[in-house]
C-alpha cells in the first residue's frame, strides 16, 4: 500500500477509479501552499486536467523540494503539452483503469525504494551514518545526542522539504510524547550551535511555517541559499 498525495481542486472527479485501489490517498488543494501541508508521501498526483500551466508550475515546484515521484493526471486533450519542462516522472489519463493506476503507483515507489542510500546518508555538507549513529559536516565529527541525531537525520532525509513543528515533534518525538513543541525549538538551536556559525544556516526557518534542510550547491563552503517563502524568515524562531 502506498502513501498517495493528490493535489486538486476537484479530488473526487480527478481520478475517480483510485478510490477502487487500496492505497491511502490524502488529498489537498491544488496551490503551492498544500506541499508545506503535505504529509510525507510515495506519490504524489497533480490534477492537470483544467489549468495546463498552473499544474506545470506546481509539478516543478513539487518536484525541486519533495522525495516523492510526481505524477500528473491529464486529459487526452493535455497529452502533447507534456515535455521534460514539466519535471513529472510519469502521467495518467482520468479514465485509467484501476489495474493501471495500482501497477504505474507500485513501479514508482519501487524504483524509489531501489534509489534510497543504505546507511549512509548524505545532504549537502552533512554525512550521516545510521549504523553507527554518527554525523560529520565536512568531515568534521558532530558531537549529537540520540534526538538531536534522530533531528538531524529526518531533516537530512528530505532537504528542502519544509516542516512543521508540529509534524517533527510526531516524527522524531512520536505520537505518545506529550511535551510542547518548544522542545523541537530547543533542538534545533543546538544542532545549529553544534553545526558551527559558518553551517548553521544550513537549518533555515520559515517564520509562521517551520524548519528545513537547506541543501545547494554552494553548501560546500558553508553557505545556505535564501529560503523562499511568503512571509520573511527569522533563524531563531518560528
Amino acid at each position: 500500500m502506498a502513501q498517495v498525495l493528490l493535489l486538486s481542486d476537484a479530488p473526487d472527479d480527478a481520478l475517480p477509479s483510485l478510490e477502487l485501489l487500496n492505497h491511502r490517498v490524502r488529498s489537498f488543494p491544488s496551490e503551492a501552499s498544500s506541499i508545506v501541508r503535505a504529509p510525507n508521501v510515495d506519490i504524489t498526483l497533480i490534477d492537470a486536467r483544467k489549468n495546463l500551466a498552473h499544474a506545470r508550475s506546481l509539478c516543478q515546484l513539487v518536484k525541486s523540494s519533495m522525495l516523492s515521484p510526481v505524477m500528473v493526471i491529464v486529459s487526452e486533450t493535455g497529452l502533447p503539452t507534456l515535455n521534460e519542462s514539466w519535471h513529472t516522472d510519469d502521467f495518467l489519463l482520468t479514465d485509467s483503469s484501476p489495474g493501471e493506476i495500482d501497477a504505474r503507483i507500485r513501479l514508482a515507489a519501487v524504483e524509489v525504494e531501489d534509489e534510497a542510500p543504505s546507511g549512509e546518508i548524505r545532504a549537502g555538507a552533512i554525512s550521516i551514518d545510521e549504523t553507527t549513529y554518527m554525523a560529520t559536516i565536512n568531515g568534521r565529527l558532530l558531537n549529537l545526542t540520540y534526538k538531536e541525531f534522530e533531528l538531524l537525520k529526518h531533516l537530512a532525509l528530505h532537504p528542502g522539504q519544509v516542516f512543521t513543528r508540529d509534524r517533527l515533534l510526531h516524527d522524531v518525538w512520536g505520537y505518545d510524547y506529550f511535551g510542547g513543541t518548544r522542545t523541537v525549538d530547543v533542538h534545533i538551536r543546538r544542532l545549529r550551535a553544534k553545526l558551527g556559525s559558518e553551517h548553521e544556516t544550513l537549518i533555515g526557518t520559515v517564520r509562521n511555517v517551520g524548519y528545513r534542510l537547506v541543501v545547494s550547491g554552494s553548501d560546500d563552503n558553508g553557505e545556505g541559499e535564501d529560503i523562499p517563502a511568503a512571509d520573511s524568515l527569522s533563524s531563531d524562531t518560528v
